[in-house]
C-alpha cells in the first residue's frame, strides 16, 4: 500500500488529493485545502515507481477513466479537476 502524505489541519473527513507534483491544478488544490487549514492526504503519483504506481493509477483510473490531475476523493465522492465550487459543497 503506497503511503499518503497528511497534511494537518481542521478534520473534514477522509479527504485525498491524487496529484502531480509539477501540476499548477494540483497545486491550487492543496493550497484550497491548507488556506482554509483542512487536513487532507494527497500523493504525488509522477514521484512513485513500479509496482506502486502502477497501484495507485490503477485506483485512480476506477474513479476518473482519463487518469487526469488532480483527482480529489472527499468522503468517497469523486471531484476530477480542482473545482473550488465542488470541493467546497462537499466539506460542509
Amino acid at each position: 500500500m503506497v503511503e499518503r502524505i497528511h497534511h494537518d489541519g481542521n478534520d473534514k473527513g477522509d479527504i485525498l488529493v491524487y496529484a502531480l507534483s509539477t501540476c499548477v491544478w494540483c497545486k491550487k488544490a492543496k493550497n484550497y485545502f491548507e488556506s482554509r487549514n483542512i487536513a487532507y492526504d494527497y500523493i504525488h503519483v509522477d514521484l512513485l515507481e513500479g509496482d506502486d504506481k502502477k497501484e495507485v493509477v490503477d485506483e485512480i483510473v476506477k474513479l476518473n477513466p482519463l487518469c487526469s490531475f488532480p483527482t480529489i476523493l472527499i468522503n468517497g465522492k469523486c471531484i476530477v479537476g480542482f473545482k473550488e465550487d465542488q470541493i467546497t459543497e462537499e466539506i460542509k
